[in-house]
């Protein structure tokens, strides 16, 4: 395939690893950031334009001149906890924001294939292993944002082409610490540089997440844009899950230094789902995707990476 890929939201937590795997394909990427937001070190291979997604003109008037053949819509509100409070905005960039993307592209004309990161939250939550045939019953404004999404995804008409995947938890270097995993590796790092009292206060341990690397996770979006079929959701997990205690225990075993965890209640999110696993199997199956990374190198990595942040 030859063409522009385009990378929406490429300086964030996923947009950014996404790039990292496709340099290794040494194809031409043009990489949207928000205006006045951060960009990541040069590559020869991608250039930097500034978009907002929210300015229908400017979004329409890049997609006609760029005419991507693929894009990967990375762009978008990713935190559930923070969405309660920040309903507008979220709704705003996850569904207004696709809109103007899937529009620009229709009006176009442009052949391109898309894909779409949905989520977990889209369904009813339940206790076993979701496939993509469980109901559909978002729990959260953003699970109704991203469902919303999809929904705008699978509208799509003309030469655009939209695969969507369902991502569940995914974690590594690079993520926002208001995420638990790593705002847990951030603290204990700030904690090993003497820049914290050596304990950490934390919400809900016992609910239970499918967590999934996110360098595994930017896999699946690649096998699912380039062989998905079109509006056909694929659940991108690992299918096991584990509780938040565990995982906090982990990293706490990591430490450099003793370290000890308090219970704050004002840390409990509204509605925190008690526990959320996936079924990998139509991936797995269809395309041949498998997460190849284990948990504990994901820790480890995810610790290196607020050990050298906390250098600086």
């Amino acid at each position: 395939m030859s063409g522009v890929i385009l990378v929406t939201g490429a300086a964030g937590f996923a947009g950014s690893h996404l790039l990292d795997l496709l340099a290794q394909d040494e194809v031409d990427v043009v990489a949207w950031h928000r205006p006045n937001g951060a960009t990541r070190a040069a590559s020869p291979h991608v250039r930097w334009e500034a978009v907002d997604l929210l300015d229908r003109r400017a979004v329409a008037e890049s997609v006609r001149r760029l005419r991507p053949r693929a894009v990967y819509h990375c762009a978008g509100a990713a935190h559930v906890g923070r969405a309660w409070d920040s309903t507008e905005p979220t709704f705003a960039i996850n569904v207004r924001g696709t809109h103007h993307l899937l529009d620009g592209l229709e009006r176009a004309g442009v052949d391109a294939r898309v894909l779409i990161p949905s989520s977990a939250m889209v369904y009813a939550p339940a206790p076993e292993p979701l496939t993509e045939q469980h109901s559909l019953r978002p729990s959260s404004p953003y699970g109704v944002s991203k469902l919303a999404q999809e929904m705008l995804a699978s509208r799509a008409h003309g030469p655009v082409s939209v695969t969507i995947a369902r991502a569940f938890n995914h974690v590594g270097p690079r993520q926002d610490p208001d995420f638990a995993a790593s705002g847990f590796a951030h603290r204990i790092a700030d904690i090993e540089k003497g820049r914290w009292p050596p304990e950490i206060s934390v919400g809900n341990l016992d609910a239970q997440r499918d967590l999934t690397d996110v360098r595994d996770t930017v896999r699946a979006y690649r096998v699912i844009l380039e062989r998905g079929q079109p509006s056909r959701p694929y659940n991108v997990c690992s299918g096991r899950a584990i509780a938040i205690g565990h995982l906090l225990d982990l990293l706490v075993a990591r430490a450099r230094v003793p370290v000890t965890v308090r219970i704050d209640p004002a840390r409990l999110r509204p509605n925190d789902t008690p526990i959320l696993v996936g079924d990998p199997s139509r991936l797995r199956d269809e395309l041949g995707w498998r997460p190849g990374i284990p948990l504990e190198q994901t820790l480890d990595d995810l610790l290196e990476y607020w050990r050298g942040k906390s250098e600086k």
